[in-house]
């Protein structure tokens, strides 16, 4: 088994599923990358048993095999290489060799029967989105989710395709995000839940691409194929909170405002907060909106006031500053909507301007109770 292939173009390929790898494995053949050669097409795939990504990749061969080759070890030496062809060749003694122009190194592999198999969907459901939506879906909402292994359903972000439009929604039950778009449908009525991992490394490299991404999906797993990479995954088991309970649809007090004024107003004040709560004071009075915040076991305080356009009753609500710097640093606008109603209802955020046609994104805050 023998083939050429560029050193950058495979460094960069092995970057991308080297991310699916864990530090830690329980089982040893999953430090290692599985090479599967077909002729002149090179299928290179990485998994943790819960996820799993390959590539495939054009080289130049003539032979067939599969070997499971150290990940770190092979990532330490190609990071070295300038841009040249490197000759990787399976010898009789257990070895990969890899020839460069200037040397060659030799690697113990594994047989690439030992790698585990990656699951085939029965039957799936197949929803296209382009690369673009899902990158922004998963960006906007993945901040959001939890990471309380009690709770494992909130870890996750939620997917809801139907013939209406896709809506992703994740919430670790102090904030919630729900980001949706009506100018892509799926087929049919279907949802599940995604968990972090897999949804983090989509995210590094949709952001790049401009391709569809084909979704294929059933009730334990999920295919993403794009471009030339397969990611599968299992999906988090169990159902979903009822997330629109949550969000309150009376909400008379409106308060727009410049997000980036907001944002560096709240993360100034949020330095002289209480280092457990880091809560934060909105006191709204006519077109004034006062921050402040105070850490009463230090006498630390601090005040600023800002113009804002509000239309409702006088208030005063109490939020968690981290959340709330999360929220505005996220959303992409130039001027936002806060929408409360009573101190111990939850607040709404919605970008006013800068969306695309069909594209939607609510975030909810839970308030802190204010010591008066």
């Amino acid at each position: 088994m023998k083939f050429i292939v560029s050193s950058s173009y495979l460094l960069k390929q092995l970057q991308v599923l080297g991310s699916v790898i864990n530090s830690n494995n329980t089982l040893p053949i999953l430090d290692n990358f599985l090479f599967e050669l077909n002729n002149n097409e090179l299928t290179v795939s990485a998994s943790d048993l819960e996820t799993t990504m390959s590539a495939t990749l054009s080289i130049d061969s003539t032979s067939t095999g599969s070997v499971a080759v150290p990940a770190k070890l092979l990532l330490e030496i190609l990071k070295t290489f300038p841009e040249q062809p490197l000759t990787f060749t399976v010898e009789d003694n257990n070895t990969v060799e890899i020839s460069s122009n200037s040397g060659k190194y030799a690697l113990a592999y594994a047989a690439g029967e030992e790698f585990p198999k990656s699951v085939n969907l029965e039957d799936p459901s197949v929803t296209l989105v382009p690369a673009h939506v899902l990158a922004t879906a998963v960006s906007k909402t993945i901040f959001a989710a939890g990471n309380d292994d009690l709770r494992p359903v909130m870890s996750g972000v939620f997917f809801q395709f139907s013939p209406e439009g896709l809506t992703f929604v994740a919430t670790d039950a102090h904030k919630l995000v729900k980001y949706a778009r009506t100018d892509v449908k799926a087929s049919q009525v279907a949802d599940f839940i995604m968990p972090k991992k897999p949804l983090n490394i989509l995210k590094s490299i949709l952001g790049t691409s401009d391709a569809e991404v084909k979704i294929e999906y059933n009730d334990s797993n999920a295919t993403f194929s794009f471009d030339n990479y397969i990611l599968m995954c299992r999906l988090i088991d169990g159902k979903y909170p009822n997330y629109e309970a949550v969000i309150p649809k009376e909400n008379p007090n409106k308060l727009m405002i410049d997000r980036s004024l907001f944002l560096s107003s709240v993360r100034r004040v949020a330095i002289f907060s209480n280092k457990t709560t880091h809560q934060i004071r909105l006191k709204i009075a006519g077109a004034e909106l006062n921050v402040s915040a105070e850490d009463i076991d230090y006498s630390n305080k601090a005040e600023e006031r800002l113009t804002c356009d509000y239309q409702g009753d006088d208030l005063q609500i109490g939020f968690n500053s981290r959340f709330l710097t999360e929220m505005l640093t996220n959303l992409q606008s130039d001027m936002i909507m806060l929408e409360m109603s009573l101190p111990n209802r939850a607040g709404i955020l919605t970008p006013v301007d800068g969306l695309e046609e069909g594209e939607s994104v609510t975030m909810l805050v839970m308030p802190v109770m204010l010591n008066s």
